[in-house]
């Protein structure tokens, strides 16, 4: 991490303000315990007014004043979005979206991926900051571009389509190797030349799933590449560590981290409540188990997360005294080392003039500046935590090949999405006190008690291998509906389903059965099952739970079969996962807590230090066993905690 301890930080965007505010900011900054500020994110079109005429003079006093104050510096290249004077001389760098139509400059991110003009632009000018800047001694670390990707990932203009080819070229080599691997026989889709290959714009029909699912893929290497463009000179001006701010969350896929991961030399998300989900704190820690997984288990970075309310959400709710230091909170239990929040003060102007800020339009008399002075003395007691790792023996593999191919425009049933059965199966082991490690399929799992494979629909021959490896050494493995039916290919796994799985399943199924959104069947165990049924039979396995009426009465929902030493569950319907996981942890010997969806009990570990992490997201009291000291209050804890309703608590944990 940039800083020691657990450290406290925001974007600064001083381009907004004048002097006398930036020297009033700094003095709050201090007050705050603030440790890292972000800067120059946005800063081109002040850092290069006209092309080739740059002018520093105002990052560099306020790069100063920062250093004098002792607060250390997260610089941005200033790369993310381009100046008006670089669309308006160069119109083909703007970018195209799917129904051919160009988008234009007056928002943000309106550049072409592919575009060479603003990729020879923008590095001219990562070259001159990183020149200035590189051995600046406030520099902690470099921000290359601001969540790269976010409206910008796909790209459907001419340049895209030439890259795309490229892209292609170097994965297939041969153009009949395409089309075999896009299936092009069917409805008279075959190529002769790589020239006739375009990207996949919108049609009159349903577009090649394959296709889709490459184009995706060459998206988020597109990208890729861009940022290691940035960082490659970055790292030649400079020994600070590199990053750029993923993007865990329900609403962005576009990016396959488990690629860009090892590119980073510090793990760092950007994570806000989204109320649009039925319980968004749930979503908050699938999404830092998921950054810590992509940090492969080490701590990592929160980049971005609001003090209050978003303003981009319909419906842009504020944070209730407490739930954003409870949210913190849980970022930290989950493996964050560093909180940061967008913004510091909150804009008079511009986009995002209703996001809330550390410091409110308000100003220091308000509920949201205690919460963050309240925040940072919490930090500042559980600093001894930063550098321990969470404790987990429970894996649930996350695929963005999964989402992007299972969501595809023809599909058995367009009410099932990938992420919310992640998150169900995510949200059903929380509720159990499971703390999970998110990890990408192929990963070795032989440390795990239990793996959770939530709809993981495509899977390559060595990940599929490495599962069923696993059980048969003894691994606990449950596995949900439309998982393992295709290749890295999107080609149908044939013999029946779930296709790559049926043998450590010990099932086959003959045909999906989806059920109308609203519609139910009743299982033998008295839980509902919606969505999906299958017509499905045992082969070696055992079936626990039955459908007990509708088309599918009798056959098996929920299965259990013995593999070689370990034990694997099959999960065919869309069902209450709480008391089916709880028997696979059970079985797998995981300790479980009183299931409680609104209660956070996480471990972090390390050497022989261990604390206990317990956040408390209900208005009523709960009490837990525990021995040690507690970091907050600075009180011993002896034999059992007691949580006040909305409390935290971090205690050093003691032999009992």
């Amino acid at each position: 991490m940039p800083l020691p301890g657990v450290s406290l930080g925001c974007d600064y965007n001083p381009e907004q303000w004048s002097p006398d505010v930036w020297r009033e900011d700094a003095a709050l900054m201090r007050q705050a315990g603030v440790g890292l500020v972000a800067v120059n994110i946005f800063g081109w079109s002040n850092l290069e007014p006209s092309p080739g005429k740059y002018r520093f003079d105002d990052l560099d006093q306020v790069i100063e004043l920062m250093h004098a104050n002792g607060i250390k510096i997260n610089l941005g290249t200033g790369t993310s979005s381009p100046p008006p004077w670089l669309t308006a001389l160069h119109p083909e760098v703007l970018p195209v979206v799917e129904d051919g139509t160009t988008r234009y400059q007056g928002g943000r991110q309106g550049w072409c991926p592919s575009s060479p003009v603003f990729r020879s632009r923008a590095l001219d000018l990562v070259e001159k900051v990183a020149e200035r800047y590189g051995e600046h001694p406030a520099l902690a670390l470099w921000h290359v571009s601001n969540e790269l990707g976010c409206h910008n990932a796909l790209c459907y203009c001419e340049t895209s389509a030439e890259a795309f080819r490229d892209w292609l070229r170097a994965r297939y080599q041969k153009i009949e190797t395409l089309n075999e691997a896009w299936g092009t026989s069917f409805w008279s889709q075959r190529y002769g030349a790589w020239n006739e290959v375009q990207v996949p714009r919108l049609t009159l029909s349903i577009r090649n799933p394959a296709q889709l699912v490459d184009f995706q893929r060459f998206s988020s290497d597109n990208l890729l590449g861009y940022y290691r463009a940035e960082a490659e000179i970055l790292r030649r001006h400079s020994t600070v560590p590199v990053t750029t701010n993923f993007m865990v969350t329900a609403h962005i896929r576009n990016l396959d981290y488990w690629s860009w991961a090892p590119e980073m030399d510090v793990i760092a998300n950007d994570h806000y409540l989204d109320h649009r989900l039925g319980e968004p704190v749930a979503e908050l820690s699938f999404a830092a188990d998921l950054t810590r997984g992509l940090a492969g288990g080490r701590p990592w970075m929160l980049m971005e997360q609001a003090a209050g309310a978003v303003n981009w959400q319909p419906h842009n709710l504020t944070k209730a005294p407490g739930e954003m230091i409870r949210n913190s909170l849980t970022h930290v239990a989950r493996g964050a080392d560093s909180l940061c929040f967008f913004q510091w003060r909150a804009s008079a102007q511009g986009a995002e003039k209703f996001h809330s800020a550390m410091l409110p339009h308000a100003g220091t008399d308000t509920v949201a500046w205690r919460e963050v002075l309240k925040l940072s003395a919490i930090l500042d007691r559980i600093g001894e935590v930063a550098g321990t790792e969470v404790e987990s023996d429970v894996a649930l593999l996350f695929s963005w090949d999964s989402w992007w191919s299972a969501e595809g425009e023809a599909r058995p049933s367009q009410a099932v999405t990938y992420l919310d059965q992640v998150h169900a199966s995510h949200r059903a082991l929380r509720e159990q006190g499971v703390t999970v490690d998110v990890i990408a399929p192929g990963t070795d799992l032989s440390r795990y008690k239990l793996v959770v494979v939530p709809c993981l629909y495509m899977v390559s021959d060595s990940d599929a291998q490495a599962i069923t490896d696993y059980v048969s050494a003894g691994g606990n493995l449950v596995v949900t509906f439309f998982s393992g039916i295709v290749d890295e290919r999107d080609r149908i796994r044939l013999g029946g389903y779930p296709g790559a799985f049926r043998d450590v399943l010990g099932v086959l199924a003959e045909e999906f059965a989806p059920l109308r959104p609203g519609d139910e069947v009743t299982l033998s165990n008295g839980a509902t099952g919606t969505l999906w049924t299958e017509r499905l039979r045992t082969t070696t396995a055992t079936a626990i739970v039955t459908y007990e009426d509708g088309p599918m009465a009798g056959l098996p929902a929920v299965t259990r079969n013995q593999h070689g030493a370990g034990t694997a569950w099959y999960i065919a319907t869309n069902t209450r996962l709480s008391d089916l996981l709880k028997e696979a942890a059970d079985v797998a010997m995981v300790k479980t807590h009183k299931e409680d969806k609104n209660l956070e009990v996480v471990r972090r570990t390390g050497g022989d230090r261990s604390y206990l992490f317990v956040i408390n997201h209900s208005p009523d009291p709960v009490e837990l066993p525990a021995t040690g000291h507690d970091l907050i209050t600075g009180q011993p804890v002896i034999g059992a905690l007691h949580v006040e309703g909305g409390g935290v608590a971090v205690i050093r944990e003691e032999a009992s």
